[in-house]
């Protein structure tokens, strides 16, 4: 029989919980413990998912017997949770993103090297099953050379959480490039296997969320405003990324702009191209038959990315199976975040080391 993982959930807000259900949905995980700051919120989770150790502070969850945990704190957390959960010998699932910055995630994977432990960064939507397919072609050679690519995540007014933790940098550590880009660099990054970033021209604005009161929307994620809050990050960002002299990328991530809403991936290669994450039919763009030809191919629906997050956690953690984003990936994806947010800041563009 194999050996249950018994894991702790550290942060039961809204990405919390989809973690705990996600682990309620596979086999040989149990819940073994639940961590949050707001009691009401504890309790209600606690009855609801039958895990009678709770705890109102981290550091006692750490030492209980759970084998390891997930981290769902806000970002400025995610550091100090995440070195005091290795060094008290726990695996850890960190979400998104990694850290504030690429020294934080990197301090993050070398304490989980020192201390035999792994480190899964929470990237989900590589698990989804188009990036899946399409990274499955483009390793079989159907894509042909990756040479450019497109990542595009626009909202026209979504600022999440106007004036509290979202929109505050010393808490979040920037604007919808760190909350938004960061799933769709590491995916592009993932799907292409292009992990070698080495130069970034980029730019940001803040051009809605600092006049608070006069930010109009339809909707808010996280809100209602805090009008005496802090709005200053970024709501737009826009640049290229270059990946040596082979290909690059050219991106475009808001929370708001005046222009129509898009989400999607794009890769181009010399045999194919094709879309993610765009809510269309997956297209292959490429050739039949010595003609131009779009092709639609028919697969199987993988099933729910943090369902399948969770399965490659468990064997990770329990068989030695690669973790489904390693830290290593997840330094990378911050130090590319860093250069975006530095080449704006000083008008020119920043070469990664």
């Amino acid at each position: 029989m194999s050996k249950v993982l018994k894991v702790g959930i550290i942060g039961l807000g809204a990405i919390g919980k989809v973690h705990a259900d996600a682990y309620s949905n596979v086999e040989d995980i149990e819940i073994g413990a639940l961590c949050d700051t707001l009691p009401d919120r504890l309790q209600e989770h606690g009855e609801r998912l039958g895990v009678a150790a709770r705890f109102t502070d981290y550091r006692e969850l750490i030492k209980s017997d759970v084998d390891a945990v997930s981290i769902c704190v806000g970002n400025a957390l995610h550091r100090e949770v995440a070195l005091a959960a290795l060094e008290n010998g726990k695996h850890i699932l960190l979400e998104k993103p990694m850290a504030m910055n690429a020294a934080e995630a990197a301090e993050i994977k070398q304490t989980g090297e020192k201390h035999g432990k792994l480190v899964q960064v929470g990237m989900v939507r590589r698990q989804t099953t188009e990036a899946q397919l399409v990274r499955d072609m483009v390793e079989r050679g159907l894509f042909g050379g990756i040479y450019h690519m497109r990542a595009v995540l626009i909202r026209r007014r979504g600022i999440p959480g106007l004036g509290g933790w979202f929109t505050t940098r010393a808490e979040s550590g920037g604007g919808p490039m760190i909350d938004l880009g960061v799933h769709h660099f590491d995916a592009a990054m993932y799907v292409s296997g292009l992990w070698n970033p080495t130069r970034v021209s980029a730019k940001t604005y803040a051009k809605f969320g600092r006049d608070m009161r006069s930010y109009r929307y339809t909707g808010m994620w996280a809100g209602p405003p805090k009008f005496d809050g802090v709005f200053d990050v970024e709501d737009y960002s826009t640049g290229l990324i270059r990946f040596g002299s082979e290909a690059t990328m050219s991106f475009e991530i808001a929370w708001a702009a005046n222009t129509e809403e898009e989400s999607f991936i794009e890769f181009l290669g010399d045999k194919a191209g094709a879309r993610i994450f765009d809510k269309g039919p997956l297209t292959l763009w490429t050739e039949h038959d010595e003609r131009p030809a779009d092709i639609t191919p028919k697969y199987a629906d993988l099933g729910n990315p943090f369902h399948t997050q969770a399965r490659k956690f468990l064997a990770a953690c329990r068989d030695g199976d690669p973790p489904a984003a390693t830290a290593e990936q997840g330094v990378t994806v911050m130090k590319t975040i860093d250069a975006v947010y530095a080449s704006s800041e000083n008008d020119r563009e920043i070469e990664l080391s």
